[in-house]
């Protein structure tokens, strides 16, 4: 899979002939009104009802009336959440990895029995709505993803879609929120929170043990089209700050309001941290490849070695960029060691790669 698919599209292209659906109504209904205001999700039913539910959204709020049975998750990385929760969708939309189901690794003991999701291709051209209708879904998840108006109104003509969140970027919901916002779809709150209490332990015990990360700096970035640097809504940058880094001061007002953007080589500057990740396609290539870079082989990070490699095309890389509920513990076994080298102030240390 090339890199492009590692970068999520900051906004996908108007999929075309979607009038076709003259679906069923589906089990819930939406309120297109995207200037409701309120809390992000609210219950109508009487207390202790998980039912019906109302999930705002960057394109209104749409209301689940009950339990939802066939689930498709558009979102990259909605899946995860909804199999934390002890259900398996019927459909879900491949990112990277090209993992039966498009269930990774670090989530394979979830599904139960024999249910295998139907995949679905994320082509950059929007959901496959054709191949979703086919499914019967009654609840439609899109919450890691930047799907459009149109997009929004074609697939709601025959299930519930819950959208992204408008407080945020495109793909930029933190795994937390996508998290509670399934669980509150899925009428299973509680078992959100702790699923997040639970992550979020593993997370602040691995900061806690590495005191070194508080207040060091780190950012992230990729050789894509150059050099590609993520931005503090990305996840991936959020994972290095719920760890105790503190993302360079002028990263966003650099990149903008996006997830994250190429920097010019006069702000390669952003790069110069106490630690600098890079999601590469061949670490070897791609370290050579960027110590030629006059633009970057002199900066400090470079001569202290304070870089970090994780292998994109690697179950690791493919978690890495996953960030959700199920993917950061098994990426905080294998990224804190490497964080651990670049910044013990050792030029000699070296920052290996995991064994596996």
């Amino acid at each position: 899979m090339s890199r492009s698919r590692r970068v999520p599209r900051l906004a996908a292209a108007l999929a075309s002939a979607l009038l076709f659906l003259t679906a069923a109504t589906a089990c819930g209904g939406e309120d297109s009104d995207s200037g409701a205001s309120g809390a992000d999700a609210e219950t109508s039913a009487s207390a202790g009802a998980a039912f019906p539910v109302t999930i705002a959204h960057k394109y209104g709020r749409t209301t689940i009336e009950s339990e939802p049975k066939r689930i498709v998750t558009v979102g990259l990385t909605d899946q995860d959440a909804v199999l934390a929760l002890g259900k398996v969708p019927v459909g879900t939309t491949e990112w990277l990895g090209g993992y039966k189901g498009a269930i990774g690794p670090w989530a394979e003991d979830r599904p139960s029995g024999d249910e295998v999701p139907t995949v679905l291709k994320d082509t950059g051209t929007g959901p496959q709505v054709e191949r979703i209708a086919a499914l019967r879904p009654d609840l439609i998840l899109a919450l890691y993803g930047g799907l459009t108006k149109e997009q929004y109104e074609s697939l709601s003509k025959f299930a519930p879609v819950v959208a992204q969140p408008k407080e945020y970027n495109d793909y930029g919901i933190p795994w937390q929120e996508l998290t509670e916002k399934v669980g509150q779809a899925l009428g299973k709150p509680e078992e959100a929170a702790k699923v997040v209490q639970d992550t979020e332990g593993k997370i602040e015990a691995a900061a806690a043990e590495h005191p070194e990360f508080k207040g060091a700096s780190a950012v992230m970035a990729t050789p894509y089209e150059g050099m590609f640097v993520f931005g503090s809504q990305d996840p991936r940058s959020r994972l290095l700050t719920e760890l105790g880094f503190t993302l360079p001061k002028d990263l966003d007002k650099a990149i903008g309001d996006r997830f994250g953007a190429n920097i010019s080589e006069e702000r390669t500057d952003l790069l110069d941290q106490d630690a600098v990740v890079w999601i590469v396609g061949d670490v070897t290539k791609d370290t050579d490849k960027l110590h030629k870079d006059a633009s970057y082989k002199d900066l400090t990070v470079v001569k202290e070695g304070r870089e970090v490699f994780v292998n994109e095309t690697s179950d690791y890389g493919n978690a890495t960029s996953f960030v959700s509920a199920l993917s950061l513990p098994y990426v905080i076994e294998r990224l804190v060691p490497q964080l651990t080298a670049a910044v013990d102030g050792k030029t000699a240390t070296k920052v290996e790669q995991p064994a596996s």
